[in-house]
């Protein structure tokens, strides 16, 4: 039996579009659009940075304590999309508005767009809470997870390089 590791949507720098939180929340935001979400943002959500998703399939596939199991991987504190949103905010250094994309809206577009599709057979993810629960994995194996404000950092760094944005983050190292 081979060793499965999941998680859940995830973000990170490099990671464009087929996410739930790419191009159309960090790049929108980079922008100063308003973000694109699916679903109720104000209900808990984990998020999985990607960095933190590969450290934890090199831990499941080199430590023999893995073996035949299903492990959640680590990845950052679970908040509402909103607080994610607010965190984006102060890094992008202006608020970023949320643009509901309502169901029917989405089922239209996933007729001409296969990422779309994928989103409405997904949609379930967004109407309650979504909360991955990787206790097992960090009693087994510990956790270096990256912290929430950290991972949104690097991937609003990212996008501003690559669109070229120019606008100041909010946030200031403590003197």
């Amino acid at each position: 039996m081979h060793d499965r590791g999941r998680a859940s949507d995830f973000f990170g720098a490099g990671i464009t579009t087929g996410t739930t939180l790419g191009e159309r929340v960090f790049a929108n935001a980079v922008a100063g659009k308003r973000a694109d979400f699916i679903g109720n943002p104000d209900l808990p959500h984990t998020y999985s940075y990607v960095p933190d998703i590969a450290a934890g399939l090199a831990t499941l596939g080199t430590d023999e304590r893995a073996v035949g199991g299903v492990w959640h991987l680590p990845g950052p504190e679970t908040v509402t999309t909103r607080q994610l949103l607010e965190l984006v905010a102060g890094d992008v250094g202006h608020p970023v508005g949320v643009r509901p994309l309502p169901k029917l809206a989405v089922r239209a577009l996933g007729l001409l767009n296969p990422t779309m599709r994928e989103l409405v057979e997904m949609s379930y993810e967004f109407d309650e809470p979504f909360v991955l629960d990787t206790t097992k994995y960090q009693s087994t194996f510990g956790s270096d997870a990256t912290p929430l404000s950290a991972a949104i950092a690097a991937t609003v760094a990212w996008y501003r390089d690559r669109h070229g944005a120019s606008a100041t983050p909010r946030r200031s190292a403590a003197p």
